[in-house]
């Protein structure tokens, strides 16, 4: 089964709901960038929430999410369009920590204590920019926080990475669900009941349940109706043009210095760990073009 997200409306549209399975988008980075279990389960949720949230823009639109935190990762970046296209990686990829008290992979440890960035490029002339503190370090709190203080939308988000015993990603997925301003108060004590007595979401994903079926748990009673189904993957956009860009664009005298040395140079992309090799003559070319 392929990574892919619903969109739904419940309780006669006054909830919208999201919810993905992302396993092999989550392996994908895991392999990518070789990170750590904590790691994976910490980039893990992120791409999974940005998979989400990207499907709440439209078009050309772009969505980041930036956390910057005093733990050990050192931070995580998320990017997502509104296709399901997503990307990101860790600072620091390889952080080793103990479970945590209930046992379980130690992502706010890993994360630690700092701000979560949520950047939206509508193609206005500036980015839309929505920044809140992190709250547990565990993500999927931290973005329920995120939604309550800087959009005023009441959320609740779920989300979860269970790991293999050889490191390898068994599940992955999350849902978000929405009160719209005119939500009831019945509406509202309902979901709150129905929210206490979920499972997480990697139970939920380990018994085999699909988005379709957790949004049915999670909104039991409440006339789920499917609106939308979306595939989901990790993709990097990165090629050798966008990367040539990126050196015009450090300058003639960066340039210069890097030919004058006369040897190759390899170039790294952040987001899926690719690396781009330019020979002395290929700089040569792009110093030519450069301004």
């Amino acid at each position: 089964m392929s990574d892919y997200m619903v969109r739904a409306t419940a309780a006669d549209a006054q909830i919208r709901a999201f919810a993905c399975t992302t396993k092999e988008m989550v392996e994908q980075a895991r392999a990518s960038h070789n990170t750590s279990p904590v790691v994976t389960a910490a980039l893990g949720r992120l791409l999974s929430a940005g998979a989400m949230m990207g499907s709440m823009l439209k078009g050309e639109d772009l969505l980041t999410l930036q956390i910057k935190g005093d733990g050990p990762v050192n931070g995580l970046t998320v990017t997502a369009d509104a296709n399901g296209n997503v990307k990101g990686y860790a600072n620091v990829p390889d952080v080793i920590l103990p479970a945590n008290a209930i046992g379980k992979l130690d992502v706010g440890g890993a994360v630690g204590n700092g701000f979560l960035s949520v950047i939206k490029d509508l193609g206005l002339k500036e980015p839309y920019v929505g920044q809140t503190e992190l709250q547990t370090g565990e993500i999927a709190e931290d973005l329920t926080y995120y939604f309550a203080a800087s959009e005023q939308v009441p959320s609740c988000v779920g989300l979860g990475v269970l790991m293999e015993r050889n490191n390898t990603v068994r599940q992955a997925g999350g849902f978000i669900v929405q009160l719209m301003p005119f939500a009831e108060e019945e509406v509202i004590r309902k979901l709150e009941e129905n929210l206490k007595q979920i499972a997480s979401v990697t139970t939920m994903l380990d018994q085999g349940n699909t988005p379709e079926q957790i949004l049915e748990i999670v909104l039991a009673g409440m006339d789920v109706e499917i609106t939308d189904t979306l595939p989901c993957r990790f993709h990097c956009n990165c090629d050798k043009t966008r990367v040539e860009k990126a050196l015009i664009s450090i300058g003639k005298k960066e340039l210069k210095d890097m030919i004058d040395e006369g040897k190759e140079i390899e170039v790294n992309c952040h987001f899926c760990n690719r690396n781009y090799v330019f020979s002395v003559e290929e700089l040569q070319a792009l110093y030519a073009r450069s301004k």
